[in-house]
């Protein structure tokens, strides 16, 4: 079994409004072989808080307003750290880089197929490890101001 034409659908839509408001390392997975709950999952992460969550927004306005989808569910809004949308024929994950790297979903499901993504989405590839690189570059030059 693989992934509808709606799954994808969603997964197109989804992975570019997470793309426009630069999310990190967007990638999508059919699970439908291994999961009987869902047939996709789209992962996209960003650096802070508020642009999990401004990718989260996008994501569900860009569904709504081109697909009609609302999600049936939406969870860890609270601390935006990971927000979970669940459209029943996809689940989308927004993760905080740093809960990204902990909980590695990619690991589990590597051994699914991925998803065809627009180019905008697959571009992000990289883009986390590049931030942080950035970031730790940004933090030693302080730290050499300071000292």
């Amino acid at each position: 079994m693989t992934a509808t034409d709606r799954s994808t659908e969603l997964i197109t839509v989804a992975a570019q409004a997470a793309a426009d408001k630069l999310a990190h390392d967007i990638i999508a997975y059919d699970v439908s072989d291994v999961l009987s709950i869902t047939d996709a999952f789209l992962l996209a992460s960003a650096p802070n808080d508020r642009q999990v969550k401004s990718i989260v927004d996008e994501i569900e306005e860009q569904l709504s307003k081109q697909l009609g989808a609302k999600p049936v569910r939406r969870e860890g809004d609270r601390d935006a750290r990971w927000i979970l949308l669940d459209y029943v024929d996809i689940v989308v994950h927004v993760q905080h880089s740093e809960e990204r790297v902990f909980y590695a979903l990619e690991r589990l499901w590597k051994d699914c197929p991925e998803i065809d993504l627009p180019e905008e989405a697959k571009a992000t590839r990289g883009k986390a490890a590049e931030h942080a690189e950035q970031r730790a570059a940004e933090e030693a030059d302080l730290d050499g101001e300071l000292r």
